[in-house]
């Protein structure tokens, strides 16, 4: 890089350029994403669908630098992963962004205060004690910081999680299928919250889903087929939703 170009200033939460992700080689090459362009605005709450095989958790895989591309760039912020060390990239997913997934990933061991709190300890900070108590509060959690994950329903370990990621401030919170273990009720206490992180706290979330009642939720779906992406909608129904998964195959 020239030392002496000017700076750019993404406005964008992340985004991807030209990306692409191909596993396997010669007759087993799968190109899970085929030059995907796509950006994330801060402050809004988009939705990644598409078929089955279509690409989105690569892609949501790729923006998190949990994967590296084969080709092509992504950025969180002004910050581009492809230069990053493993090491960077651990301190980055630390330090600025936050992750939901469907199965809760909490270490069963510690209470539910201690994992809301994990992402700070482990990077040697202190929560910000307000903050905690209105994100323990806006998840409805006050009366089961003691618990353990085993003493918790499944709506409640995944309103654990939510806390946890958002506790950091992160600049980003990717959500991988958040809903996929919940009954229909948990699903939409979650959802819910997720959106009200985003009107209220102003936090950007990426959320991959196969649900169009879950979708709904985002300001913004971006559709993905054969690892392209093909189209995008704002201010989404369910049913316009799913009539749109029909016509691409889903």
């Amino acid at each position: 890089m020239n030392a002496s170009a000017p700076t750019q200033v993404s406005t964008a939460a992340a985004e991807a350029v030209d990306a692409v992700k191909v596993y396997g080689r010669d007759g087993t090459e799968v190109r899970a994403l085929d030059g995907v362009t796509v950006s994330f605005e801060r402050g809004r709450f988009t939705a990644i669908m598409g078929p089955s095989g279509s690409g989105k958790s690569t892609l949501m895989h790729c923006l998190a630098g949990l994967d590296r591309l084969t080709s092509g760039s992504v950025r969180i912020g002004d910050t581009d992963l492809s230069g990053l060390s493993d090491r960077e990239l651990t301190t980055l997913r630390r330090d600025k962004l936050g992750f939901v997934f469907q199965s809760f990933n909490l270490v069963p061991t510690l209470t539910a205060i201690e994992n809301i709190t994990l992402p700070l300890a482990l990077g040697g900070h202190k929560p910000d004690s307000a903050w905690l108590d209105a994100v323990i509060d806006a998840v409805h959690l006050r009366d089961r910081l003691s618990h353990k994950p085993s003493e918790l329903s499944g709506g409640q370990q995944q309103r654990v999680a939510v806390a946890r990621a958002l506790v950091s401030k992160p600049d980003i919170i990717f959500a991988d299928e958040p809903t996929g273990n919940l009954d229909s009720r948990s699903s939409a206490e979650i959802l819910a919250f997720m959106r009200r992180a985003v009107d209220d706290f102003g936090q950007t979330i990426v959320m991959v889903t196969h649900d169009p009642v879950a979708a709904s939720y985002s300001d913004r779906v971006v559709f993905l087929a054969d690892g392209r992406a093909v189209d995008e909608m704002h201010e989404p129904t369910a049913e316009r939703i799913l009539d749109h998964l029909k016509r691409l195959g889903a």
